[in-house]
């Protein structure tokens, strides 16, 4: 997630908008029985799906997980499924707006019981559902998924899945006026994009839609041609035929659900290559300005800037993907930009490049710790803006100490937020602070070790502050209890030195 422009609403609009996202979000992640209720009962009986060896598809073992309940959003997400592969086979209609869905979720069971379920979005209605291949009984409650099967803890699964509607984003505990809503979103022109933090994917597909939950993901996208669909991962393959294209994606590192992405549109993919070999994809559309496409041109330099800090890009291909949009999103191995001078710009890019090391392959398993995405990407793109000209990085920091304290007032220290005001610049600007006296503290060796040792030694995980921060203090030799404490907890900005 890009960082926001220093407040873009006003004080008396934000108090006003906190009551409202309150509601929404309510509203929006309720389960109730009744609220947007559809059930159907199998074709045929069924006692339970046939469990599968929960040895099989060892190949699967890289997205095993262990899903928790979210601290602040605990009505997202479902502990009881670790979902480890998703088949999502999509076409888009733009002439009606409706996204035609077969899925395929291997999942493994957490629990023993009598019943899952999973997030979907209610504009999305079920057609058929199968586990194993056996019809079983599900209802669509709200935006929940109850499917009522036995299932036996460590065993694996495969639920399968068709599904047709209209889909529509959905509101978020946000302040922020660059993304209200969240989720699968269509244009004027009946182009679509998504981006999804803290949550929203559930609006296009059936998903454990938390980030404790990562899984491996394949897309096969159809739409009229000269149209195409873009997502995640390697393209596989492209065919133009009978009036239609489809596209194929492999995303086979695991993912949170939050850092995914797809789109259907007029998209034009151009080249590109990192000095390390990396495979480089813009994927804009034909009728941008050309300046866009240059302004992401920039793309092998920042990569060669992160790798020289950070170690190797930590996936196999990168792309940036531009959209109808005010706002910017790290899904993962194809950035999802906006169309305007500055989601386009270098340091925005350098920006969710950075994620891939802090957001994606390490991701938090709880959103209380989006800081720890947020502040080291903040820093870097703090030191990358030093280096081309905004100064000294003591003076760039100097900047941003002008205002982090009214951040933190505004939402709360970054470490214990108001969930109301999710993305709001106290998770970006007080850690970048942070880390920043952390290397002024321990001297730039240890700094960049740690800095560089944390994704090498995470990679594809998930962690907290309660592994972090002690990881931390083994790796420096320091006790940083209160230095932290202050920085994360603090209701003002500690003093710098």
């Amino acid at each position: 997630m890009r960082r926001p422009v220093k407040r873009l609403v006003g004080r008396a609009v934000v108090v006003g908008a906190a009551a409202v996202a309150a509601t929404v979000l309510a509203a929006c992640s309720g389960v109730t029985a009744g609220e947007g209720e559809r059930s159907s009962s199998p074709t045929s009986p069924s006692s339970s799906g046939a469990t599968t060896d929960p040895e099989a598809a060892p190949e699967l073992d890289v997205a095993l997980s262990e899903p928790q309940e979210d601290s602040l959003y605990p009505r997202v997400g479902d502990p009881s499924v670790d979902a480890l592969h998703y088949d999502l086979t999509l076409d888009w209609d733009p002439d009606t707006d409706t996204l035609t869905g077969t899925e395929v979720l291997t999942f493994r069971s957490t629990t023993t019981g009598p019943k899952f379920q999973l997030d979907f979005g209610i504009p999305l209605a079920v057609e058929t559902l199968t586990l194993d291949g056996v019809g079983v009984p599900f209802q669509e409650r709200g935006k929940d998924l109850v499917v009522t099967a036995d299932v036996v803890e460590d065993q694996r699964y495969e639920l399968e899945l068709t599904y047709a509607g209209t889909p529509a984003p959905v509101p978020v505990p946000t302040m922020r006026s660059d993304f209200s809503g969240t989720g699968f979103t269509i244009t004027e022109t009946h182009e679509t994009w998504t981006m999804q933090e803290p949550y929203g994917a559930f609006t296009w597909y059936a998903v454990n839609d938390h980030p404790s939950d990562k899984a491996l993901y394949d897309f096969t996208l159809s739409v009229a041609s000269p149209w195409v669909g873009v997502a995640n991962g390697t393209l596989e393959s492209r065919t133009d035929e009978g009036g239609t294209t489809t596209t194929t994606f492999s995303l086979d590192d695991p993912a949170a659900s939050y850092l995914t992405t797809v789109a259907f549109g007029d998209f034009e993919q151009t080249e590109d290559r990192s000095e390390s070999g990396v495979p480089i994809s813009y994927w804009v559309n034909r009728a941008a300005d050309p300046g866009v496409l240059s302004d992401l041109r920039v793309t092998p330099e920042a990569m060669a800037w992160l790798e020289d800090l950070l170690g190797p890009y930590p996936y196999d291909t990168f792309g940036v993907l531009v959209v109808d949009s005010e706002s910017g999103m790290e899904t993962q191995t194809l950035v999802t930009l906006g169309d305007t001078e500055y989601t386009t710009s270098a340091k925005v890019v350098l920006h969710e490049l950075a994620h891939h090391w802090y957001g994606d392959t390490v991701t938090p398993d709880d959103w209380r710790d989006v800081w720890m995405n947020e502040g080291m990407a903040m820093y870097l793109q703090g030191m990358w803006e030093a280096d081309h000209g905004a100064g000294t990085i003591d003076e760039v920091m100097d900047g941003w100490a002008q205002f982090e304290d009214e951040e933190r007032t505004f939402a709360g220290p970054p470490a214990d937020y108001d969930k109301d005001s999710f993305g709001s610049g106290n998770i970006y600007y007080g850690p970048a602070l942070m880390w920043h006296e952390l290397r002024q503290m321990i001297g730039d060796e240890r700094f960049f070790d740690v800095v560089r040792g944390w994704p090498e030694a995470n990679a594809n995980g998930n962690a907290g502050r309660d592994d972090y921060l002690p990881w931390l203090e083994e790796q420096t030799g320091e006790e940083l209890t209160e230095f932290f404490d202050a920085w994360l907890l603090g209701d003002v900005t500690p003093p710098r030195d």
